[in-house]
């Protein structure tokens, strides 16, 4: 499966006991992603835009939210000058869920 399969599928509404994905499919996943990094305990990914001034941050930011409520899978975002940074994690899964693999390839699709 590639990037663009990943960016063209929607996120299935969690419900609550809904298992987070084990650490080697996760990594598997990874392989899904460009300049996305798995956290050390494999339970979120992140990735760091960074732009000269702060108005692009915030866009970036905005983006990332818009995504996030279109998708009903919201990431944690922290911006400044030059930077955003966008964390996809299940929180009710307590991991990663295949929502967190979509919805990071669905934010690279729009900033390509």
């Amino acid at each position: 499966m590639s990037q663009n399969d990943l960016s063209n599928q929607t996120c299935v509404p969690c419900e609550g006991g809904m298992p987070a994905m084990p650490a080697d499919e996760a990594r598997q996943m990874m392989g899904e992603l460009d300049s996305w990094k798995l956290s050390e305990d494999g339970t979120s990914i992140s990735r760091r835009f960074e732009f000269k001034g702060f108005a692009k941050a915030v866009e970036m930011a905005n983006l990332a939210a818009w995504l996030g409520n279109k998708q009903g899978h919201h990431p944690d975002i922290g911006f400044g000058w030059g930077y955003c940074q966008v964390t996809f994690t299940t929180h009710s899964a307590g991991g990663l869920t295949r929502n967190d693999f979509i919805c990071a390839a669905k934010l690279d699709h729009l900033v390509a």
